[in-house]
């Protein structure tokens, strides 16, 4: 099946959905793009040129590209404040919407985008693209396996010395806002839970060249006692982790360690007795060829196949909303200087 779809919001995070969607083999030629739009017409040209989108429509008015082409699908590139607008324009306009992260300026406009698309009867997802690394998964398929047990905690280290320049530099909450997402989306994937609390120390250290929050550490409770920590900092030189962090994951029969790149180390207990008990290695399992893939294309070609078979897919706003709620009560709890709730 062939979708028509409408991008709206031409910067330069649209590069990354173009370019999966035209030569990805997961998604070439499984959707056609009929429309670009932008507030400035001359970005929506240079970005259709670039493409090569040569019959596209392209517009400075989202309702009247939609109205113009019909499309199956809008594909949400927009700044996060215009998301709330624009995620409902496509959805009253019979698209299924895929939306760029973070799903929402605020929780309640997310969970309002959750309640427009089941009564629209459409779906909604969001790009957690990183919920595809295969690193990820293959780590959620040991737990899975029960070879560690059951897990008592998820320990992360998120460190970067990044000097974007623009506006992060001058974002508040620069840190949680912008990039934590993705490593708290990992843990709860991980976990398999619901968090539930947080506690969190939002800090800008000393020679930190953003204006506000570079740096975190959060204490997470969720459901069955699991515990996860987070430490990060979008300003510490000298020693970059991994963007996906370093992680160790502690279960009641063993624990696993992985770099963020290629380097896993996983034991098992194999006796009950001595000081220290005796340990054995854990194989990591490889995951079928079809799923070692990572970016957009991997969300795209999960959000198509859920239209398909008429299932939610794995990033739909209705999950996602779980992990943008940790990081507006990490945000909170940061504020007040005390444990939050969690609320999705």
């Amino acid at each position: 099946m062939q979708f028509t779809a409408v991008l709206a919001g031409c910067g330069a995070m649209s590069k990354g959905w173009l370019e999966a969607l035209t030569t990805h083999p997961l998604l070439k030629g499984r959707v056609k793009v009929v429309g670009v739009v932008d507030l400035d017409r001359k970005v929506a040209e240079a970005r259709a040129a670039e493409f090569a989108l040569d019959d596209v429509l392209i517009g400075t008015d989202l309702e009247a590209v939609l109205a113009q082409t019909s499309p199956d699908l809008l594909f949400d590139v927009v700044v996060p404040a215009a998301r709330p607008a624009l995620v409902a324009t496509g959805l009253r306009h019979g698209c299924h919407v895929l939306t760029e992260k973070p799903m929402a300026p605020t929780l309640e406009a997310a969970r309002e985008m959750v309640f427009e698309a089941k009564a629209a009867g459409r779906l909604h997802a969001v790009v957690q693209n990183r919920r595809f690394v295969p690193g990820i998964r293959r780590i959620r398929q040991l737990i899975e396996s029960g070879a560690l047990g059951q897990v008592t905690s998820l320990n992360c280290d998120f460190f970067v010395g990044s000097h974007f320049g623009g506006f992060r530099e001058e974002m508040r909450n620069v840190l949680l806002l912008d990039m934590a997402i993705h490593t708290l989306d990992a843990a709860r994937f991980m976990a398999g839970t619901a968090p539930r609390a947080v506690y969190c120390l939002e800090t800008n250290p000393r020679g930190s060249w953003y204006a506000h929050g570079a740096a975190a550490n959060a204490i997470f409770e969720f459901e069955d006692d699991i515990v996860f920590n987070y430490r990060g900092s979008w300003s510490a030189e000298g020693a970059n982790t991994s963007w996906e962090a370093a992680w160790r994951i502690v279960g009641t029969r063993g624990t696993l360690l992985w770099d963020g790149y290629d380097r896993f180390e996983a034991h098992q207990v194999s006796g009950d007795t001595g000081f220290f008990r005796p340990l054995e290695m854990l194989d990591i399992p490889d995951m079928p060829d079809t799923t070692k893939t990572e970016g957009h294309a991997s969300v795209i070609a999960d959000f198509l196949a859920a239209i398909e078979a008429g299932t939610e897919p794995e990033t739909a706003g209705s999950d996602n909303i779980k992990s943008l709620a940790m990081v507006f009560a990490a945000i909170e709890s940061a504020r007040l200087g005390q444990r939050v709730l969690i609320s999705a």
